[in-house]
């Protein structure tokens, strides 16, 4: 007994089998594609800014620790950073388990301060805390600062 060879086949589909209406909503949808994709709006990703700070560039390193009342190092607080003319925060952070973070920003004169979200924070005994005060510190070129956030009753 002799088995048949198996073939593989060969299918070809043609757009022709489409009605008009199947050709006409696949032609506006991709009109509607590519118009969405060209604007930036619907589709940021797409266009998405390059980072202002690339990592290639020189950069300065803003390095901080967040104390507690305590003066035990605090975690998971929120670390805003702005110019100092500016009023919104341009950079958002959290400390880590040490109560430690760090931050690149651009090299050159510039002034900034630094504060701490705390809403919502309490220490163990229910106590709410508050930030002594706001830190400004002065970078020059390309260099690391060191400060700390001590945080009050």
């Amino acid at each position: 007994m002799r088995r048949k060879k198996w073939r593989a086949k060969t299918v070809t589909s043609s757009l022709r089998r489409l009605s008009f209406r199947a050709h006409l909503l696949l032609c506006s949808f991709a009109i509607i594609f590519l118009v969405a994709a060209s604007t930036p709006r619907l589709f940021p990703s797409a266009h998405a800014a390059p980072s202002k700070l690339k990592p290639t560039d020189d950069y300065a390193l803003i390095f901080g620790t967040v104390w507690g009342p305590d003066n035990h190092p605090v975690y998971g607080i929120k670390v805003e950073i702005r110019r100092a003319p500016g009023k919104k925060p341009h950079w958002e952070l959290y400390s880590d388990h040490a109560g430690e973070f760090a931050q690149r920003v651009p090299a050159g004169e510039a002034d900034y301060v630094i504060t701490a979200d705390l809403k919502g924070v309490k220490t163990k005994d229910g106590q709410p805390v508050r930030l002594q005060e706001p830190v400004t510190i002065h970078v020059e070129y390309d260099e690391r600062v060191d400060m700390s956030l001590h945080l009050t009753r």
